[in-house]
């Protein structure tokens, strides 16, 4: 330890992290029954119970909404696609725009361009990411109709304020949960929130089908809809006694399979475990983190975190190197270490050159252009770094080797 991997010393750490996801017999016969039952995809059957999926599809959704609790679940072949299906749903109408934060995955914004309506970005707050409710008043408009407020990283956003400030504008609310699922605000779980959730378990999530997405509500009109659009727009009705093909909106294929919702039921049911274990590893960590002047981990009281990944502020002038320089260290030492995040989503030439055909009928003035949200560019270019490694298998042990 008395000279750096980088300048030539020995590594802390030789050998990778434990690999993810964890994949265990349950997994492998999950996926093997439904392989041997021959049913993959009954979605196309003819009218009748199987019409809105097969018995895994149906059996994944019943799980997962009383899981989380509400009346509904939606289950797809992607969040980005629930994501899309939840901005129709809402009642959102093409030129109309929807609020979301700049630091989150591209398919936060891109679902509602997907909709040909208008995502307008909203600055974060510094110590935990999330979209800054105080901000989000400077971006409404009166074309604003929803608010996609996402609990980044695990940690959710603060709901009440969101809640306060949408139910006095009329503007709706979808939760961003796909890095979240099991994370709970002042005792609720995020996705029970809003008008509805949505949730990822694409295969670097906290429980994971692969690709795979599910929608969450207690709107009996939100789910019917939402429905329709991951099954091409069809409708079933009460007469029908065979498949009718009755379109009676534009849909899309955005329907899971039977294996990855097999996948799913047994992933549901170790969610909670693997959780617990994800909050004792960055708990652990936070102790050590949180005792150096110039990094800062930060978790609200209110809040169960269930850190996706760990994230923590940086100062620069504190500590004494840049953080480029700190990440090189570290990743030096064997310790898998990023600075930033995504990039700013409205400085991607979709936004700056606004590429999208939803932008060649729009009214408004949104304005996508460097220093709208100042926060989140700091964050990006100096302000946050993460460990993608806290995360089950790994052990305290794993954990020490950070320290």
């Amino acid at each position: 330890m008395t000279k750096l991997a980088l300048f030539g010393g020995i590594k802390v750490r030789s050998k990778p992290f434990p690999p993810h996801p964890i994949i265990s017999d349950d997994e492998k016969k999950a996926v093997l029954d439904v392989l041997d039952s021959g049913n993959l995809s009954t979605f196309v059957a003819a009218a009748g119970e199987n019409f809105l999926g097969g018995k895994k599809i149906q059996e994944f959704e019943k799980d997962f909404s009383e899981y989380i609790g509400t009346k509904y679940a939606v289950a797809f072949n992607s969040a980005t696609a629930a994501l899309h299906s939840a901005v129709v749903a809402v009642g959102v109408r093409p030129g109309e725009e929807v609020i979301v934060p700049p630091y989150t995955f591209t398919s936060t914004a891109t679902s509602a361009l997907m909709n040909n309506s208008i995502p307008v970005f909203a600055d974060v707050k510094s110590d935990t990411y999330c979209i800054d409710p105080e901000k989000i008043p400077n971006v409404t408009s009166k074309l604003s109709k929803a608010i996609i407020p996402v609990h980044l990283f695990g940690h959710p956003c603060d709901m009440d304020e969101i809640k306060e400030y949408a139910n006095s504008n009329g503007l709706k609310i979808i939760e961003d949960c796909a890095q979240a699922p099991g994370a709970e605000y002042k005792g609720k779980k995020v996705g029970t929130l809003g008008d509805c959730g949505i949730f990822s378990f694409q295969e670097t999530k906290n429980m994971m089908t692969g690709e795979g997405g599910m929608l969450v509500t207690d709107n009996e009109e939100i789910a019917k809809i939402a429905r329709m659009v991951r099954n091409h727009g069809e409708v079933l009705l009460s007469s029908d006694k065979s498949r009718s093909y009755k379109s009676e909106i534009l849909g899309w294929g955005y329907r899971m399979t039977e294996m990855e919702a097999a996948l799913g039921i047994v992933q549901l049911k170790k969610l909670e475990k693997m959780n617990d274990i994800r909050i004792k590893l960055a708990d652990h960590l936070t102790k050590f983190i949180n005792s150096i002047e110039g990094l800062k981990h930060t978790r609200y009281d209110s809040v169960k975190h269930v850190y996706y990944v760990y994230a923590f502020s940086y100062n620069e002038k504190t500590i004494g190197i840049s953080r480029k320089k700190f990440c090189e260290a570290m990743n030096a030492e064997g310790i898998p270490t990023y600075g930033g995040y995504v990039k700013p989503l409205y400085l991607n030439p979709l936004y700056l050159e606004k590429r999208a055909f939803a932008f060649k009928h729009y009214t408004g003035n949104v304005k996508y252009e460097k220093g709208i949200c100042p926060t989140v560019e700091y964050l990006h270019d100096k302000g946050l770094i993460f460990f993608p490694v806290c995360r089950p298998p790994a052990k305290i042990e794993d954990m020490n080797d950070i320290i």
